[in-house]
Formats: structure tokens, C-alpha cells, sequence
């Protein structure tokens, strides 16, 4: 009988939700807007930029897309906890608690996101500032060459100019590089720029062999950061399928002890400590994997 209430109740809470959000009900915008008003009050100033870039780049979830994320938490939070207690209540606060964490992992998927794009700018600009230069056979002209091709994006673009506006005011290189290194603390950004340096201060001489062989590794790298980034991906799913299996190990010990006999084990109070702490363990093992997936995107 519980689990036909149980069921009932989600459906109706489904059918609510999604009932509201696909026919844009007053309340579901009302409560949007003012979730985007605290958020504009409260949120740091970084993380607002980097949510304006995710969105420009177009790999920020659709509305739709993240109602589907919270009937998902929800349900197979509720489902499992369930499972484990055969408990409305203790359903409903595991799916409350697991839809509070998605603003978090939508936070380290913004982080993710922007730190790729990141990397992908910073191989753009280290390789374009090559070619330039063995053109112009000057680190600024090549800065100008490179900030003028359209290559760039924001934030990279403004600080190659700013860079170039540090070159001309200060009459050398050494602050403007300074500058670039501590924003982009890339190995790729910092060998490329002591080279230049290092020509600068010792006068021009012929350096296309260390300029081709700079060029190769960064065609190396860059190659081994997304084959890096396709086995991540590869193993976060099955990450994510281990662990939600590890939740269902408790489906195992239904079949082996029967239904009715977990039922009266569950009614001991330190068994459902044990329960409880199974479920924090394990989801603390997934949120944990969450992070160093989103982390560590390997592009140095």
C-alpha cells in the first residue's frame, strides 16, 4: 500500500512541475525571477563571469533541461532511499537534499566548461603569437597581429591588448608578460613568453628552430589533453554507474534475507544509523568524483 501512496504522490508531483513549467504558470515565473535576483545579489563577481561566458559559448542547460536534472535527482533519490526505508518522509528529505546540490554541480560544470574553453584560447593565442612573429620578427607587432585576426575571445582578447598597451607605455616587454603569466599560468604561455624574452633582451637572432620545435609541443600537448578529456568522459559514466550501484547492493540483501525479515531488521534503530551512513558514504563518494572530474580537466 505504501508504495502505491508513494507512487501516486510522485506522479502528481511530476505532472504538477512539468504541467507548470511547459505552460509558463505565473508562479513558476515568479519564482524563477526571484531566484535570479538573489543570485545577482549574492553571487561572486568571477562566477558571474564565468556563467556569462558558458552561456555565450551556448553549453548552459536549457530550463527544460534542468527541470528534467531535478525530477531526476528527486526521483531516484526518493526511489532509493525508499528502498532503503520504506519511509514517505524519508523519501521526500533525501529528494529535497539531492535537488539542493544541483546549483553546486552546476557550479563545477560552469568551472569545467569555462576552463576548457580556457585552454582552448590560451593554445590559440601561443600559436597564432608564433606564426605572427616569424612574420613580423617582433613580440608586440605579433600581439597586434593576433589581437587584429579575430582568433581571440573575450577575456583573452582584452588582456593581449591590454598587454600591447603595457608594452607601449612601459617601453619593454617584462611587465606586460608579467602580467599575462600571472593570469594564465599556462607552461605553454610561460615558455613561450620567456623565449621571446630572452630574444628581446639578447637582441634578434634566428630562432625558427626553437619556434617549430615550440610550436610541435604544443600540438603534442594539446593532443594529449583531449584524448585526455575523451577517457575522462568515457570513465565519469561508468563512475556514475558504479556508484548509483552501489546503492541497489541493499536490493541484494531484500533477495537474500526476504522482504518481511528486512522490514523487521530495519525497525532497530542502529541499522538505520548504518542505513543512513551507507547513504552519506556513497554520496559523498559520487559528489566527491563529481569534483575531481570537473577539477582536473588536464590541460596542464
Amino acid at each position: 500500500m505504501d508504495i502505491l501512496i508513494f507512487g501516486a504522490i510522485a506522479f502528481i508531483a511530476v505532472f504538477i512541475i512539468t504541467y507548470r513549467a511547459k505552460k509558463g504558470e505565473k508562479l513558476y515565473k515568479y519564482v524563477t525571477t526571484q531566484l535570479n535576483v538573489v543570485y545577482e545579489k549574492i553571487a561572486p563577481y568571477s562566477y558571474k563571469e564565468i556563467r556569462k561566458k558558458v552561456k555565450d559559448l551556448k553549453a548552459d542547460f536549457t530550463p527544460r533541461q534542468y527541470l528534467t536534472q531535478v525530477i531526476l535527482f528527486a526521483g531516484i533519490a526518493g526511489g532509493i532511499t525508499y528502498l532503503y526505508f520504506y519511509s514517505i518522509i524519508w523519501s521526500i528529505i533525501y529528494a529535497i537534499v539531492a535537488v539542493c546540490f544541483i546549483p553546486y554541480l552546476t557550479y563545477m560544470r560552469y568551472k569545467r566548461v569555462y576552463s576548457e574553453f580556457l585552454f582552448e584560447q590560451v593554445q590559440v593565442y601561443a600559436t597564432n603569437t608564433i606564426m605572427e612573429y616569424q612574420t613580423t620578427k617582433s613580440f608586440v607587432k605579433a600581439l597586434e597581429g593576433v589581437a587584429d585576426s579575430g582568433v581571440l575571445e573575450e577575456p583573452m582578447l582584452s588582456d593581449v591588448r591590454t598587454m600591447i598597451k603595457m608594452s607601449y607605455d612601459a617601453g619593454q616587454i617584462d611587465d606586460s608578460i608579467k602580467f599575462m603569466n600571472e593570469k594564465y599560468p599556462y607552461h605553454i604561455v610561460k615558455n613561450m613568453h620567456q623565449l621571446f624574452l630572452q630574444v628581446t633582451k639578447e637582441g634578434a637572432h634566428d630562432i625558427t628552430g626553437s619556434l617549430d620545435n615550440m610550436s610541435l609541443d604544443i600540438d603534442t600537448l594539446v593532443e594529449g589533453v583531449y584524448r585526455d578529456r575523451l577517457d575522462r568522459q568515457q570513465f565519469h559514466k561508468q563512475f556514475i554507474t558504479y556508484g548509483l550501484m552501489l546503492f541497489l547492493l541493499v536490493a541484494i540483501i531484500q533477495l537474500l534475507l526476504g522482504v518481511d525479515s528486512y522490514l523487521e531488521m530495519i525497525k532497530v534503530w542502529y541499522v538505520q544509523v548504518v542505513l543512513h551512513g551507507i547513504l552519506l558514504f556513497n554520496s559523498f563518494f559520487l559528489l566527491n568524483g563529481e569534483k575531481y572530474y570537473n577539477e582536473n580537466v588536464g590541460a596542464e
